[in-house]
């Protein structure tokens, strides 16, 4: 299974690092031939929130083909803008079994027309953007992660985590889910914001 996720200048560190953890942890911890990578633009080097250097694996154009795509949130502003890297969303998002956002990244998937009339979330702080930018979008503060259809969009930064664990529960097994959270001593918190 081809994991990838989507990374830009800016993303949020926590957004793609927590996912990445999670399923790495969980193919180790379950012997599973999972690959997750980065995927970039351009591919190279990425300057993530902070100035944290990041080296993704993949470029849009040159990577396996994808079971499920993850887009990191953060500043998120400049791949609004960018046609190449909408329509290589939307491609993705047809082509892979599932569809994610962690945070922000809910609003380069509403950009790319795949969030079009569901459900949604995203960081608490961006609700009232993200309804006001995608008047389509049914748009709830009140969960850690909204599934509808092979679609996933979470809250904010640690929330990734959660539905990334959730994930792992959807594609293997709960038992899983929970293994990986421990082994990453980790309390996975249920679908509602505390």
């Amino acid at each position: 299974m081809n994991i990838g996720i989507y990374i830009y200048d800016n993303a949020e560190v926590l957004d793609f690092s927590g996912p990445f953890e999670v399923f790495t942890t969980a193919a180790r911890v379950a012997g599973l031939d999972w690959q997750v990578s980065l995927i970039s633009e351009h591919g190279g080097l990425v300057t993530a929130r902070g100035n944290y250097l990041v080296q993704s694996h993949y470029s849009l154009s040159a990577h396996p083909p994808l079971d499920v795509l993850i887009v990191a949130g953060g500043v998120h502003n400049q791949e609004l803008t960018k046609p190449d890297v909408l329509a290589w969303i939307r491609q993705m998002s047809e082509q892979a079994t599932w569809a994610t956002s962690v945070c922000t990244g809910a609003f380069i998937l509403a950009k790319a027309g795949v969030l079009d009339g569901l459900t949604v979330t995203t960081h608490w702080e961006d609700i009232p953007a993200l309804t006001e930018h995608f008047p389509a979008l049914n748009v709830v503060s009140n969960q850690r992660w909204v599934e509808q259809g092979k679609v996933i969009t979470s809250a904010g930064i640690s929330a990734g985590i959660d539905m990334s664990l959730h994930l792992v529960s959807r594609l293997e097994s709960v038992s899983l889910a929970e293994r990986t959270a421990r082994q990453m001593e980790y309390e996975w918190q249920g679908n509602k914001q505390g």
